[in-house]
C-alpha cells in the first residue's frame, strides 16, 4: 500500500488539525490532560507535525524540541514557534539526533501506528529519556481496524487505509494495526512499565455542532487510545 506523505497536505491537515473534533477536541487535550504539570520539563514531541501541542506545553513552561519526518510540517512548525524552536526533519525508524537521557518526557501523538515494526522506535525513545521518564503517546485504538475491515483478524499486526476528509481534501492514510496485547508486550520489552491505558471523553469545551450526534457530555467514543509509560 502507498504510504502516507504528509508534505503533499501538510497546510489542509495543520488548518483542520486545529479546530475539529478528533484532533483539536479529543486527542490534544487528552494529552495535556495525561502531561498534567510540564513546568520546566524537557519535552520532546515525535511526529510534531505543525507544533500546536508543542506550543500548548510551551505555554504550560515546558521546554520543547520536537521533529516530524515532513519537511512541510517543520516549516509551519517554525512560523508558529519561531525561527529560534528547535525543530529537526528526522526519522522515528531510525536513530534520532539526541543525546542518552536528554528528556524528562516524551509525547508521540498518533504516530507509532504508521510502523510496522516498534522495536527499535521504542528502544531509541527510552534511550532519550531519562529514567523515571515518561513516554506519552496515542494510537488508534486496536478495534478501529475491525470496525473498517470487519473481515480482518483482530490479533494480526495489519497494514490497512482509509480515507479522511481536512479542509476539503480528501486523504488516503496507511496505517498498521496491532491487537492491545502487542502493543503492551513491546512497550515492556523496550524497558516501560506502563502507568495509565486511557480511553477519554472529547473535551468538555467541544461546540455542540462538533459532538457525536446523540452524545450527551461526556461524550465517549472508540477512535484512540493513549498511554503513559514510565521509563524503568
Amino acid at each position: 500500500m502507498p504510504k502516507t506523505d504528509f508534505d503533499e497536505f501538510a497546510a489542509a491537515y495543520s488548518a483542520d488539525n486545529e479546530v475539529n473534533l478528533l484532533n483539536g477536541h479529543y486527542e490534544r487535550p487528552a494529552m495535556l490532560d495525561l502531561a498534567r504539570d510540564v513546568q520546566g520539563r524537557h519535552v520532546l514531541e515525535v511526529g510534531c507535525g505543525s507544533g500546536p501541542l508543542m506550543a500548548a506545553l510551551r505555554d504550560r513552561g515546558a521546554i520543547v524540541s520536537g521533529f516530524d519526518l515532513s519537511a512541510a510540517m517543520i516549516e509551519l512548525a517554525r512560523r508558529r514557534l519561531g525561527e529560534d524552536a528547535d525543530l529537526t526533519v528526522a526519522d522515528l525508524a531510525k536513530p534520532l539526533p539526541y543525546d542518552d537521557a536528554a528528556f524528562d518526557d516524551v509525547t508521540a501523538s498518533l504516530v507509532l501506528h504508521y510502523l510496522e515494526d516498534w522495536t527499535e522506535p521504542l528502544a531509541e525513545l527510552r534511550r532519550v529519556l531519562k529514567p523515571g521518564g515518561r513516554l506519552i503517546l496515542s494510537v488508534h485504538h486496536p478495534i478501529v481496524y475491525k470496525a473498517l475491515n470487519p473481515d480482518g483478524n483482530y490479533f494480526d499486526i495489519a497494514e490497512f487505509s482509509f480515507e479522511a476528509e481536512h479542509a476539503g481534501r480528501t486523504v488516503v492514510y496507511t496505517n498498521w494495526h496491532r491487537p492491545l496485547q502487542s502493543m503492551t508486550d513491546a512497550f515492556t520489552a523496550a524497558g516501560f512499565r506502563i502507568s495509565v491505558i486511557s480511553e477519554p471523553p472529547i473535551s468538555p469545551d467541544t461546540p455542540i455542532e462538533l459532538r457525536p450526534q446523540g452524545m450527551e457530555h461526556p461524550a465517549r467514543f472508540i477512535s484512540f487510545i493513549f498511554f503513559v509509560l514510565e521509563a524503568s
